[in-house]
């Protein structure tokens, strides 16, 4: 059976998206406290970096203090409404033998990852295509949807974006797309007063699918670095920690740990790392349905 959504999960309308678990706290992993406040609109003028070069870490919380020593000067972290720390869920859009997920796990050059992403504390909602180009740059591109509009299918507007985005980029659009899984994790954003890099901190990252869910480590968290150029400063300190770039997709780890067909992939070594074993889902009524 093919995957679909139930009403269950549903948030403020029919396939309007989870119900999250996540608890919500105001402030975002010890040792971003003392960076100033920045506002989302300074952060867009100074660091938007639609298209880009992201590499991820997966660094144990308690070194997120010591990256950040000292960077009072020359870091801000998003602040909206007193918070810095901000619940984000996304519903992964895939063809029904997976095609984003396997040509991501074969390292194909030109690939592309569908998915609607609701800013809860925001009440904000986008449909998003990460286009990932021949030179490595990802280009995200994106059109924002009421809050009432469906996470789980295709409408005739996201069709049409979808369609256009990929056509842009040589990529034959897919046929059908259903919803493969969900994951709703909490987000702190710090960028770089001179614009060179944002670093997303994300953690209690939990991965939906089916009747099952899956949770990362408490004691871990995933930094993006996203930027224009090489090595950036808040990269450089990770290496003097000893931290190194880790190969690691949330879509991709969640629905290779919700889906033991699919394990012996690339992100294997990092899932068991930071991931906890499955569990049944008891406290989120899952929208995912495993075909």
């Amino acid at each position: 059976m093919s995957p679909d959504f139930s009403p269950a999960a549903t948030g403020t309308g029919p396939g309007a998206g989870p119900v999250s678990p996540v608890s919500r706290p105001a402030e975002g992993p010890p040792g971003l406290e003392r960076l100033r406040p920045v506002s989302l609109a300074e952060i867009n003028e100074r660091a938007a970096l639609v298209t880009r070069t992201c590499r991820k870490y997966l660094l144990p919380t308690e070194l997120v203090p010591a990256l950040f020593a000292g960077a009072e000067r020359g870091f801000g972290v998003l602040e909206i409404g007193g918070r810095t720390s901000f619940l984000y869920s996304s519903t992964y859009l895939d063809t029904p033998d997976l095609r984003t997920f396997h040509d991501h796990r074969q390292g194909r050059r030109l690939r592309y990852k569908v998915r609607t992403r609701t800013y809860v504390d925001t009440e904000t909602k986008m449909f998003e295509v990460k286009l990932k180009g021949a030179r490595g740059i990802t280009d995200k591109v994106r059109t924002e949807l009421p809050m009432d509009a469906p996470v789980d299918r295709l409408t005739w507007q996201t069709r049409d974006f979808l369609d256009r985005s990929l056509s842009r980029c040589r990529m034959d659009p897919p046929d059908v797309l259903l919803p493969a899984a969900v994951t709703d994790y909490l987000r702190t954003t710090v960028v770089a007063l001179s614009g060179e890099e944002r670093v997303t901190v994300d953690h209690d990252l939990v991965g939906y699918r089916g009747d099952w869910e899956v949770r990362m480590r408490p004691d871990t968290v995933l930094l993006e670095v996203k930027t224009r150029g090489g090595l950036t400063a808040t990269e450089r300190r990770l290496h003097e920690l000893g931290v190194r770039e880790s190969r690691f997709s949330k879509y991709a780890a969640a629905l290779a740990a919700l889906e033991p067909r699919l394990r012996g992939n690339r992100w294997h070594r990092a899932t068991g790392r930071c991931m906890d074993r499955p569990i049944p889902s008891r406290s989120h009524e899952s929208a995912v349905h495993a075909g």
